[in-house]
């Protein structure tokens, strides 16, 4: 991102941004900053450290691509969006501001000039004089921890983690609020505790956003941590600082505010996509019992909400839903992705069109037909859809007259159900299923947290969890008896996980499927579901299954999920 002029090191694409879009501060994250408040959220690609498991893999990995797209947004372009959507304040997040630092810069004055209040999301490793340059300009800061230990930002490409820690304590001594995430990995729980020890020893009342580890990218099997360990890792870091939130775990009631001295909620959030929260409740900042929260800044009296896959991490979803959709056509060239991509940001797609046509069968199919045609892979095109409308439209004929059972599906909790127009109901429906959770009368993004009575009323026959931000089949039945969600699903067992990126994304939903079919109606469907895989896998992807899925391990005997040999195969690419 920076070249030597032969005077000096300059950026290589200064004042231009990638994207700028209006965002609740939640989405960001940050709990303890003028909650709800609408900030226009800016970005643009690489990074200084690299990261596997990176949420923003694709804004790293793909920096000269994006950056070269033509999508670039001007300085007077993000000043203006932020003015004409009413945001109180612009935020860098996404990718690290250190890797287009004097436009962040430039960018953070003028801001300040006309109003705005300015923030950042970034891992904190600067020099002194960056940090000296920077913390003027900022009234907020996300500082990004990935551990306590050298060896943890060794593995990110990093010396040591002295510098991070210096920039919290800094920034935290001259005035700027700052909130820390903390990545959690599966076995790494001494090097979390260890890590809120030392935020501590700068203050107990510095907000720590564990982020539950999903790997979004290419990353070692079995690092990913259950939801219900998580939240038992929050319990004992609540012995060391004083607010404490769970991340990337739908359902959880640790995104909540409470009240150290009476206990009641005062903030009330619940997941809302990678890395964000949302506002779904009570919110003030003074407790009934007269206790006052440390929050800065007002309550937003209407929290905004963003739509289809804007807002935070969704953005870099979408745009990796796209890059699936090309790897299965062959595309694999960057010029041709970062030509796709910049007219997705560019035309403003990723607002509601992507989302609605991703969230369809057969509107996703003609996408599939569009994307082919752009890229000049209309043969492939073909291809791919006549592999997936055949078995579609089969089992959409088998199922016609059949008896539907009921099927409910959750995301992570079985507490949190996915909205009712979300793709994976549509499986459900393709496959000759009822899919329950239309009858929710509300929606998040991705879903919402219900309450008991709504689940036992779903009353569903086959429980399903989504493959992305998943949870174990023994987490779900022990949660579902011991607080005696009692349905046909729970009293029959008939709870499975989803393979991941099965059922949503990428053109394997047709694996899905065919996975759901036979697991609803069993008399009619016996697909060989690891056949059917390898020959995706070997027309599309050039490699056979069974070199991505060769330690198979059942958490249920009738479980869906492929054991975590394929999570290597889950990169962004294959999704």
């Amino acid at each position: 991102m920076y070249t030597y002029d032969g005077s000096g090191i300059v950026e290589r694409f200064p004042d231009s941004f990638l994207a700028a879009f209006p965002i609740a501060i939640e989405t960001q994250p940050m709990l303890h900053f003028y909650p709800g408040g609408k900030f226009l959220q800016v970005c643009t690609a690489g990074c200084n450290f690299r990261c596997d498991g990176c949420v923003s893999e694709i804004l790293v990995d793909h920096a000269e691509s994006l950056a070269l797209s033509k999508s670039a947004l001007s300085m007077e372009d993000v000043i203006r969006c932020a003015h004409a959507e009413g945001c109180i304040g612009i935020s860098f997040a996404l990718n690290d501001p250190i890797a287009s630092f004097p436009t962040f810069c430039r960018l953070a004055r003028i801001a300040r000039e006309q109003g705005l209040l300015v923030g950042c999301s970034t891992n904190g490793y600067l020099t002194v004089h960056s940090l000296q340059t920077l913390t003027p300009l900022l009234d907020y800061a996300n500082i990004g921890l990935k551990g306590a230990s050298d060896h943890c930002y060794r593995s990110c490409g990093a010396q040591s983690a002295y510098p991070v820690f210096y920039t919290i304590a800094q920034m935290f001594h001259v005035g700027v609020h700052v909130e820390v995430s903390l990545v959690y990995r599966k076995g790494q729980e001494d090097e979390v505790l260890c890590a809120a020890e030392r935020i501590a020893g700068i203050s107990r009342e510095i907000p720590l956003q564990l982020m539950r580890f999903v790997p979004f990218g290419d990353t070692t099997p079995g690092s990913e941590p259950t939801i219900f360990e998580s939240e038992h890792l929050c319990d004992r870091l609540r012995e060391y600082l004083s607010w404490v939130y769970l991340f990337n775990s739908p359902g959880t009631g640790y995104l909540t505010t409470k009240c150290p001295e009476c206990g009641k909620d005062c903030i009330r959030r619940e997941f809302f996509g990678p890395m964000g929260a949302h506002i779904s409740g009570v919110a003030q900042k003074k407790c009934d019992c007269g206790y006052a929260l440390p929050v800065k800044g007002s309550i937003a009296t209407d929290v905004f909400t963003e739509p289809g896959m804007m807002g935070g991490y969704r953005i870099t979803r979408g745009l990796e839903m796209i890059w699936a959709i090309l790897a299965c056509l062959g595309v694999d060239d960057q010029k041709t992705l970062s030509r796709i991509w910049g007219e997705v940001l560019k035309t403003g797609m990723l607002k509601k069109e992507l989302h609605d046509r991703m969230n369809n069968i057969d509107a996703y199919l003609g996408f599939v037909s569009d994307l082919a045609g752009k890229t000049g892979r209309e043969e492939a095109g073909r291809d791919l859809c006549k592999f997936i409308t055949t078995r579609l439209e089969m089992i959409r004929k088998m199922v016609e007259g059949t008896p539907r059972p009921r099927v409910y599906y959750a995301m992570g909790h079985p507490l949190f159900a996915l909205n009712p127009g979300r793709f994976e109901g549509k499986l459900v429906e393709a496959a000759g299923g009822v899919y329950v959770n239309r009858a929710i009368g509300r929606e998040g993004k991705p879903g919402v947290t219900i309450q008991r009575e709504e689940f036992v009323a779903l009353n569903a026959d086959f429980l399903f969890t989504s493959g992305f931000l998943t949870s174990t089949v023994e987490d779900t039945l022990r949660y579902c008896k011991e607080h005696s969600l009692d349905v046909p699903a729970v009293r029959k067992s008939q709870v499975y996980t989803m393979h991941p990126s099965w059922d949503f994304g990428s053109p394997r939903w047709i694996l899905g499927l065919m996975t759901i079919a036979n697991t609803i109606h069993p008399g009619l469907f016996d697909f060989s579901i690891d056949e059917e895989a390898d020959q995706f896998y070997r027309k599309f992807y050039g490699v056979p299954y069974h070199s991505v899925a060769t330690n198979r391990s059942f958490a249920h005997a009738g479980s869906l999920q492929a054991g975590t040999g394929d999570r290597k195969m889950d990169s962004p690419v294959m999704r």
